[in-house]
């Protein structure tokens, strides 16, 4: 992923600059795990507008509602630890994932790498009686 996003990150933000949209935030990328064992990633940037489907860059919408927002400052091959981390807390909380977690870079991704102050979006929900709080 870390070659990856950069170049994809890269791909978006030209087709938004053709349209004339500029960004609304930092760039992220998501991963969904599919059944077969293939994982589908996708990135891109929030916008206010609608953007036009390219074939290659088209629309997607990030899930709302509650989240764990987890920070992530180290090198990005310790990233796991930080997933592994949230779903250590979903454990002991009686939480769920809702939905596929993204990653936002607040480091704007290069063609060299994408950055160290990562942050990690979980959406949750907690189980009939789980702690809150």
């Amino acid at each position: 992923m870390t070659d990856w996003v950069p170049s994809a990150c890269a791909v978006v933000a030209d087709h938004l600059r053709h349209q004339g949209i500029a960004p609304t935030g930092y760039p992220f990328a998501r991963c969904h795990p599919l059944p077969d064992g293939v994982i589908e990633a996708e990135a891109g940037f929030p916008v206010a507008a609608p953007i036009a489907d390219s074939g290659v860059v088209v629309p997607s919408t990030l899930p709302g509602g509650p989240v764990l927002a987890v920070w992530h400052t180290d090198p990005d091959e310790k990233l796991t630890l930080v997933h592994q981390g949230i779903d250590d807390w979903l454990q002991a909380e009686g939480a769920v994932a809702t939905a596929d977690s993204w990653e936002i870079y607040h480091d704007l991704p290069s063609c060299d790498d994408v950055g160290t102050r990562i942050e990690v979006i979980q959406p949750i929900g907690f189980r009939h009686g789980a702690r809150r709080g």
